[in-house]
């Protein structure tokens, strides 16, 4: 997972709230700008050059407007898009800083609302975190990513049918649909974990091996990740639900109840996995006391059946005058296969009590 429990940020301390600084990476060669102008009966569709053709297509009659930000480092182009549509430098500052927790918060003319966005990178076997920015206001949205690859992909091919809800609502039931793609991807990433998870089960039982505690220990640390990443979507969730705000029609509230329930699997998936990993570490560290008492129990049975061997070799090694069995003939072929005898006799015994 491209994320780290603890981030080094680039800090804006000491400077003035609503201060415009980047902090986080730079994850976009440039910044691209896409519109979607709609109603029930018409779509237009488009690449903006300049942050300037905003203000061209805001407050069209009887239009809504969707503007899709893809790249954060180019602060100018944020601040003059805030100026075009009213949003509070506050917002803006928040927008910039990809650290932010998932959060709602509700300005009267617009809502703001940030949430974590996790994409499964099939070629690494990675997931890869991005901040995602929403502002919505009457007729109007406002999406922030960090680059351009995001879950959005189906809701452009909705917009695409004039048949759609998303053409015969407003921007509010748009911005339920940002989010519900964003949730129901994560079950996307529980899935591939899940996988990943019973594979490493399979190996603790069979052949556990260092680097399977090593990934033990990666999956425990992207649960943390996922955990923190969810679990304040489910006030953001709530909040939205129980806001009084114009912004959110009525219907809308009753499918934002069906993002809740997600998030809550989410939020269970989740703590599931994080109660498996723990017992997958316990059972590792069983598996290799139980592997050490076997090498500890061959040893133990080895050095047993030498014990009697190394007395008889050393009674005949002290070599007195007067050892009878040294000047017979048959003596060292009688003594050899006593001790072959004797260490065959130990090792059944051993056999028959199931130590062996």
């Amino acid at each position: 997972m491209k994320s780290k429990t603890f981030k080094k940020k680039q800090s804006n301390v000491g400077l003035a709230p609503g201060t415009l600084v980047h902090v986080g990476e730079k994850k976009a060669e440039k910044v691209v700008i896409r519109a979607w102008v709609y109603n029930s009966e018409k779509l237009i569709e488009k690449e903006l050059k300049t942050v300037e053709e905003c203000q061209a297509l805001k407050d069209q009659p009887g239009m809504n407007l969707w503007i899709n930000v893809d790249g954060l480092d180019q602060i100018g182009i944020i601040e003059k898009l805030g100026s075009y549509f009213g949003v509070h430098p506050l917002t803006l500052e928040d927008v910039l800083n990809t650290g932010q927790r998932p959060k709602m918060e509700d300005y009267d003319s617009y809502i703001y609302a940030v949430l974590k966005m996790m994409i499964l990178d099939e070629k690494r076997k990675e997931i890869i975190i991005d901040q995602v920015s929403i502002i919505f206001g009457s007729n109007y949205i406002l999406s922030f990513q960090e680059r351009e690859r995001d879950v959005f992909n189906p809701i452009r091919d909705r917009l695409k049918n004039p048949a759609s809800r998303l053409r015969k609502n407003g921007v509010d039931l748009l911005a339920y649909s940002l989010m519900d793609a964003v949730v129901d991807n994560y079950f996307l990433i529980l899935e591939h974990i899940g996988e990943e998870i019973e594979n490493l089960e399979e190996e603790l039982i069979v052949d556990p091996v260092p680097e399977t505690l090593k990934a033990i220990q990666k999956h425990k640390r992207d649960m943390i990740t996922l955990r923190r990443s969810v679990w304040p979507l489910r006030e953001l969730i709530n909040s939205l639900q129980r806001t009084e705000s114009e912004l959110i029609n009525e219907t809308t509230q009753l499918y934002l109840r069906d993002v809740y329930d997600h998030t809550i699997q989410v939020i269970d998936s989740i703590e599931a996995f994080r109660d498996i990993l723990s017992s997958m570490v316990d059972v590792y560290l069983s598996s290799l006391s139980n592997r050490m008492n076997d090498v500890m129990k061959v040893l133990t049975i080895i050095a047993t059946i030498f014990i009697p061997l190394t007395f008889i070799a050393g009674v005949y090694g002290m070599n007195f005058e007067y050892m009878p069995e040294l000047e017979w003939r048959w003596g060292y072929p009688a003594v050899m296969l006593g001790m072959a005898m004797v260490g065959i006799s130990m090792f059944l015994y051993f056999k028959k009590r199931r130590w062996v």
